[in-house]
């Protein structure tokens, strides 16, 4: 029986990716489970409280489902003791890892153990070897993945499909898991799609439509037919057509037979993102077609049309893009009013909620004016709070000089070692011109004296990362921070403020904000803040 008196709720964090490099067998979640609970069942002072799985998710980011949930615990206080098997499962990026186990967790009171790795932080504080294994981490995460990216390439510009799973209307061939073949089913749908689309109906009556129908959604298509295909966006208990989706399939040419792929971008520390449509790589005439060349060509001209008919230029929404529905994950929508004496008013709601059916989601219902109201109040409380801490940094010094000095005194003392190192290597060449050793020796002595200079150098580049790890001050150089402290108060909106500052914005049912601030990711560094109301 563990004595309870003093104890720490323990996170179990495990992460699986064979992007990263990852064997199956010695890193598998089975073993990876039992591992850190067999660690847990030793300690008197930990206490289990839930596992987080990321698994098939890279570590060179830490946009994983799981670890966003395991955060959503330890900021509810349900957990503070976060436990892995290695710094790897963790994060392979040196920069964002050492931000949680430097700041995050520390200002949380959260403990950290990495049991393979001997780390456990309230038993020593952070060393200069952690930012190092972190570096190795990374790297190999990177060498990795721009192997596999280079394989993936080649292939898709010889027109063969790459990816866990093909576009709906299509499966992939039992004989070439790289060619595509027909879905009928599916096909005959998405023919629907574009034929009630040049029609003249709209998208998202479209969806409506096959909703009614009780026609399944592309997700829940590929679920039922033994796919393990998971779209975080989408309730759970819902299986329903939206606008974007119709949307997304009226504009796929993969639908006319031409293998379209390399539309997002694999890039370390940071989301998928778009990529240019010039940059595609698009193979014509690879598989069958579902949709002729002149149904193609009428859906195409009538979007285009439709685009140029929309004033995009009227009634833009600020927030769009930053604020989503805390229960299904998908934007709100704005919808206008008029008043009983004709003034307008605009107001908020989930954009499921309002297209797709009340059956699948709530309103989440939020008045324009009252949202504008109280980010514009917040924004204008974190400039006050930057520029205390400006003020603070600046009479103070938070010890920042002594932290320099420090590591100025230990980057004089690596380079010195560095200088004996490479004055060895010389000699040593010396000696075996002069036979003195054999060529054998010569290039074993030689590797030793390169493994050290080598970790001389990473050293050294931690070193002069740590400045801008560690750094207070350099917060204050962020151009993002720069530009918030310079306009000193705003008294209005607009998008370019809110796309400076916010990340996301989310409503909750219960007439609830969170606001998720990030301010600049330059140089690697990141003020995060979060902010919650309640709407009375």
């Amino acid at each position: 029986m563990k004595n309870t008196d003093k104890f720490y709720n323990a996170a179990l964090y495990i992460r699986l990716s064979r992007e990263d490099g990852d064997k199956e067998e010695s890193y598998s979640v089975v073993n990876q489970r039992k591992l850190l609970m067999d660690y847990i069942n030793r300690r008197e002072d930990i206490m289990f409280y839930d596992t987080y799985i990321d698994d098939g998710y890279t570590g060179t980011n830490f946009n994983r489902p799981a670890f966003r949930r395991m955060m959503d615990d330890i900021d509810e206080g349900n957990v503070n003791c976060v436990v892995v098997k290695d710094l790897s499962r963790f994060g392979r990026d040196y920069i964002d890892t050492g931000r949680y186990l430097e700041r995050i967790f520390p200002d949380m009171g959260v403990r950290f153990v990495s049991v393979t790795d001997d780390i456990d932080s309230i038993k020593r504080a952070y060393d200069m070897l952690l930012p190092i294994k972190n570096i190795f981490n990374e790297q190999y995460a990177r060498d990795i993945s721009n192997k596999i990216h280079a394989t993936i390439k080649t292939k898709q510009q010889s027109g063969q499909f790459i990816g866990a799973f093909t576009s709906y209307g299509y499966k992939k061939s039992p004989d070439d898991k790289n060619k595509l073949i027909i879905d009928e089913y599916a096909a005959g749908v998405v023919r629907k799609i574009f034929d009630l689309y040049v029609r003249g109906h709209g998208k998202q009556t479209i969806a409506k439509l096959l909703n009614e129908e009780g026609i399944l959604c592309p997700a829940e298509y590929k679920k039922v037919n033994g796919e393990n295909y998971k779209n975080y966006k989408r309730l759970d208990s819902t299986t329903y057509w939206t606008y974007s989706t119709i949307n997304n399939i009226l504009h796929k040419e993969i639908y006319i037979g031409n293998m379209v792929q390399g539309t997002k971008s694999q890039r370390m520390r940071s989301k998928q993102r778009s990529v240019d449509r010039q940059e595609w790589i698009v193979v014509k005439d690879t598989h069958e077609p579902i949709i002729d060349m002149e149904t193609w060509n009428k859906a195409q001209i009538l979007l285009e049309k439709r685009k140029r008919d929309i004033g995009l230029d009227e009634n833009v929404n600020i927030f769009a893009g930053f604020i989503k529905c805390a229960d299904c994950g998908r934007s709100l929508v704005k919808n206008m009013y008029r008043r009983k004496d004709g003034s307008r008013v605009f107001v908020l709601f989930c954009s499921t909620y309002k297209r797709c059916g009340k059956h699948l989601c709530t309103p989440h219902t939020l008045p324009m004016e009252v949202l504008e109201e109280i980010v514009l109040s917040d924004i204008n409380s974190v400039i006050q709070e930057l520029s205390d801490m400006k003020a603070l940094a600046e009479s103070h010094d938070f010890g920042l000089n002594e932290m320099k000095t420090n590591n100025k005194k230990e980057e004089e003392k690596i380079t010195e070692e560095m200088k004996k190192i490479r004055r060895l290597k010389k000699d040593l060449y010396e000696d075996y011109k002069s036979l003195l050793i054999t060529k054998e020796e010569f290039l074993s002595y030689r590797e030793d004296y390169m493994k050290k200079e080598e970790l001389y150098e990473k050293q050294l580049s931690v070193l002069k990362k740590g400045d801008d790890i560690n750094g207070i001050n350099d917060i204050f150089d962020l151009p993002s921070v720069k530009n918030l402290l310079e306009m000193k108060g705003i008294d209005r909106l607009d998008r370019g403020i809110i796309a400076e500052v916010i990340d996301e914005i989310i409503v909750y049912e219960d007439r609830r904000l969170k606001i998720r601030y990030r301010f600049s990711e330059d140089s690697g560094q990141l003020l995060e803040k979060i902010s919650e109301h309640k709407i009375e």
